[in-house]
């Protein structure tokens, strides 16, 4: 559970923290963790501050998820300590929700508001104690309970919590309409967008986020980013998109091989370090093994003859050289995978015409499309909108409501699942890839593939229900590469993969010389590889790009500004609102005339009272006496009332200028 301040009169270091007194906030020392008796990793040390967003990158199984639980204290390590700072709340993104059946979306999600709830009613209460005390001493001592809990309410945001929930909920793609109803009727993907919705209200002062972005649109992810990045708490974020980790985060955590290195900077910035480290350390490692092969020869040739004690001198030297070995870059090494050799299909591999599909809604409408060999074709758009449905029309796996499609000359598909249903649960790895009905291979052909594709040893002999997320992926895409197939049909592939298996993956798909057509949400991979976009927008309409991601995201840039610009011209082109007809409003409230001067002058009188009165409200100062806080708030509403009036007023006296 996260951890909080449990009472109003908390020292000040038990406060939560902000970016700028950047306190740390969470520390390890000695860290290390074993699973069945091998280390995962081992004396690692760091700490994090307030405003710290550490991206936390590895290949899978180097322990990511592990540390994430270790240090919200769910698990315990075998070595070291994690020591965090008093009165600092660690949250962890849980993966597998647990809703009661009554509880809705917004119940859920307002749950992660319930500490700033229940500081709103011990406010009430301290309020009601003020007016109730019957000696000063007790008005005194309630007056400064309110005082400390007004300050941390403050401190918190806590008077805007309707505000705050909808603008999360909404930000990660619910709908208004759906926040009565019940939590545990939402798909599993919704609800882990749900659980990372009270997450982020929850607001704790260090964030641990697992793939969060996971089950998220590109829309909805660049929501996110936006947000996180404009939130003043700690995070640490494990994720394999790279775009995302490029928006959000300012430092990298390199876990790998037991050990972990710190980079400063996003993760286009890591990956730039990381490669000039690596020159630097194989240069003066180059340097070093000249040294040494000299010193040794010079010994060889010299170390019996009249220059012995020459030779005894290098000796010492290289003794002390030794010391000084230079280790190069531990390199993260990903899969091989690589596609096969194909069959060549036709020029034209897929033809439509005038191609439509609807369930609830149309998801697309007289699409016409060719996709000739060779593109490699990326397809997003929003959760819902229709991607896997149309790859599913366009290969023949459902049927179009009109129009037709058709395969090309010698098209052979391989289909790679989101969900990985390919893969028979209880069958052995070995046997789900296999190619069904092929003679010509055996166990020797589907070990060695399997290997290329990262999975050696026993994970070939397991189960595939017993394979962690990574490693079934990785066995459907060598499923997929085994069918031979020559157009390649990919839905979200590059889900579960760590960023080295991604980055194997689009060299794969580049070097492939048949045809890909890819559903995906990774922007950096779809960048990779894509020759041709199709949107799906969502509304029955699709559009097709030609060029990868960011010839489409800069396409995007250019119609907005172009948009804005004709807006602008057009406000500008617009005559003046003096010289504007107005029909009067039917039920216009009739004023005795008063000059429209008058009445501005009045407005801006009263406008300022309640500006000050607003900053009266906001002052602990003012709630000490409830009966006087009271006149306040009274005089603050009925200024609010006249000035509503006095701006009707005022509409009625420019109109009848007029």
């Amino acid at each position: 559970m996260p951890r909080g301040l449990d009472d109003p009169d908390a020292p000040a270091d038990r406060i939560p923290t902000t970016h700028a007194n950047r306190m740390i906030l969470i520390s390890a020392q000695g860290l290390g963790r074993q699973y069945a008796g091998d280390p995962i990793f081992t004396n690692l040390a760091f700490d994090v501050r307030g405003g710290d967003r550490v991206g936390l990158v590895g290949p899978n199984g180097a322990g990511k998820t592990t540390l994430m639980k270790l240090l919200d204290r769910s698990e315990q390590p075998e070595y070291g300590s994690v020591h965090v700072r008093a009165g600092v709340r660690v949250s962890l993104l849980r993966q597998q929700p647990d809703f009661a059946p009554d509880q809705t979306l917004m119940d859920v999600a307002r749950s992660g508001l319930a500490s700033l709830l229940e500081l709103r009613e011990e406010l009430e209460e301290a309020a009601r104690e003020m007016a109730e005390a019957d000696s000063e001493d007790e008005r005194e001592r309630a007056g400064r309970r309110y005082d400390q809990l007004h300050e941390r309410i403050l401190h918190q945001d806590a008077y805007d919590v309707d505000y705050r929930v909808e603008e999360v909920l909404c930000g990660l793609g619910f709908q208004k309409s759906e926040f009565d109803r019940p939590a545990a009727t939402f798909s599993g993907g919704q609800q882990s967008r749900l659980m990372l919705a009270k997450l982020l209200l929850e607001a704790p002062d260090l964030m641990l986020l697992d793939e969060p972005s996971n089950h998220l649109d590109i829309q909805t992810t660049e929501w996110l980013e936006d947000y996180l990045s404009r939130q003043p708490v700690g995070m640490i974020v494990v994720s394999h998109d790279r775009y995302f980790l490029d928006k959000v985060v300012t430092k990298i955590w390199e876990l790998h091989d037991g050990s972990m290195e710190v980079y400063p900077g996003n993760y286009s910035q890591y990956w730039r370090l990381r490669e000039e480290r690596a020159k630097v350390l194989e240069r003066q490692a180059e340097r070093f093994e000249e040294k040494t092969e000299k010193l040794e020869a010079y010994i060889r040739k010299y170390g019996a003859g009249q220059r012995a004690k020459q030779a005894k001198d290098r000796e010492r030297k290289l003794d002390r050289l030794q010391e000084e070995r230079v280790e190069t870059m531990r390199d993260i090494v990903g899969p091989v995978m690589g596609f096969e050799e194909v069959d060549r299909a036709g020029d034209v591999v897929i033809e439509a015409r005038k191609l439509s599909k609807a369930f609830d809604k149309p998801l697309f409408q007289n699409l016409d499309l060719t996709v000739e060999r060779g593109r490699r074709v990326g397809v997003l758009g929003p959760n819902g909108a229709g991607k896997t449905t149309l790859v599913k029309t366009l290969i023949g796996r459902e049927k179009p409501d009109s129009g037709d499609v058709k395969l090309g000359h010698k098209v052979t598909v391989g289909y790679h699942d989101q969900g990985l249903q390919s893969l028979p649960q209880e069958t052995t790895v070995v046997r789900a890839v296999w190619p069904e009905d092929d003679v010509d291979w055996v166990e020797g052909d589907v070990r060695s593939l399997l290997a290329r594709f990262g999975l050696t040893g026993d994970q070939a002999l397991r189960k595939v229900g017993m394979l962690s997320g990574g490693e079934k992926a990785k066995a459907a895409l060598a499923r997929l590469c085994a069918t031979g197939a020559n157009l390649l049909v990919m839905d979200e592939p590059t889900n579960h993969l760590d960023i080295w298996s991604c980055e194997a993956l689009e060299r794969s798909i580049r070097e492939f010389e048949g045809t890909v057509l890819v559903v995906s949400h990774d922007r950096y991979f779809l960048n990779g590889v894509a020759d041709r976009i199709i949107v799906v927008k969502g509304d029955g309409g699709v559009r097709v790009v030609e060029g990868d991601y960011e010839t489409y995201a800069a396409l995007l840039r250019k119609e907005k500004e172009a948009a804005e610009k004709a807006r602008a011209r057009a406000q500008a082109a617009a005559p003046p609102k003096p010289t504007e007809f107005k029909p009067k409003p039917k039920n216009k409230k009739k004023f005795a005339y008063r000059p429209a001067a008058e009445l501005e002058d009045e407005i801006a009188r009263l406008e300022a009272e309640a500006a000050e009165i607003e900053d009266q409200l906001g002052q602990p100062a003012t709630w000490r006496d409830p009966v006087s806080a009271m006149r306040v708030q009274d005089r603050h509403i009925e200024l609010k009332q006249k000035l509503e009036t006095l701006f009707q007023h005022w509409e009625f006296a420019v109109e009848s200028e007029w």
